[in-house]
């Protein structure tokens, strides 16, 4: 959370996170192209994904003490060996949509990358059970697509906020953003009527 006081606006992070190839990009790529006034959509390569960044000012976020709302839009690349990047792109988020892959045969890697996660989460000091986190269970549309009562059980012992989707279509994409902003923002009242709560940043 970052106060800009000469713009009157409150910038918020959130993160999409997940391994590889489950729909990180495809979520933010489909939010941009839908945004009516949208700023540059921001590529790091690496060798085998890509980092993705942007911010916008959404119309039905409101404001909070007299302050506009603006999202920041992060992925973070999923393979292991990136750790280091997605350590960096973890600090100071607001909030994190987990983008899990659907089909059975990436559970390993979404068990993978979950732990990552809990592991980056705690290196900045966030509250697992309380730090605004959604899970989205994407490629409903796969052959292999587990039920997810099964993905359920597998993928989400803490009871955390889930959305199906099939991000590459669309579907899904703006309830999962919709959800985690409604939470992120929530965290953010309560922490404006505790100021002396401590944060990571």
């Amino acid at each position: 959370m970052f106060l800009n006081y000469a713009t009157r606006e409150l910038n918020l992070k959130i993160v999409y996170y997940g391994p590889g190839l489950a729909g990180k990009t495809s979520n933010v790529k489909y939010v941009h192209r839908r945004l009516a006034k949208p700023t540059k959509l921001i590529t790091l390569e690496t060798e085998t994904e890509r980092t993705l960044f942007f911010d916008f000012l959404p119309v039905d976020a409101g404001e909070i003490n007299g302050f506009a709302i603006r999202l920041r839009l992060y992925t973070v690349p999923g393979q292991i060996f990136y750790q280091s990047t997605r350590h960096l792109v973890m600090r100071a988020a607001d909030g994190v949509v987990f983008v899990a892959d659907s089909q059975e045969p990436a559970m390993d890697r979404n068990r993978e990358s979950l732990e990552n996660l809990e592991e980056d989460m705690e290196a900045y000091g966030y509250d697992l059970d309380r730090h605004p986190r959604i899970i989205q269970y994407n490629k409903r549309d796969a052959p292999s697509a587990l039920g997810l009562s099964v993905l359920r059980d597998l993928l989400n012992p803490r009871g955390l906020p889930e959305q199906p989707a099939v991000a590459i279509i669309g579907e899904g994409v703006f309830p999962t953003l919709k959800r985690i902003t409604q939470q992120v923002l929530a965290d953010v009242r309560r922490q404006m009527r505790s100021p002396s709560r401590s944060r990571a940043s």
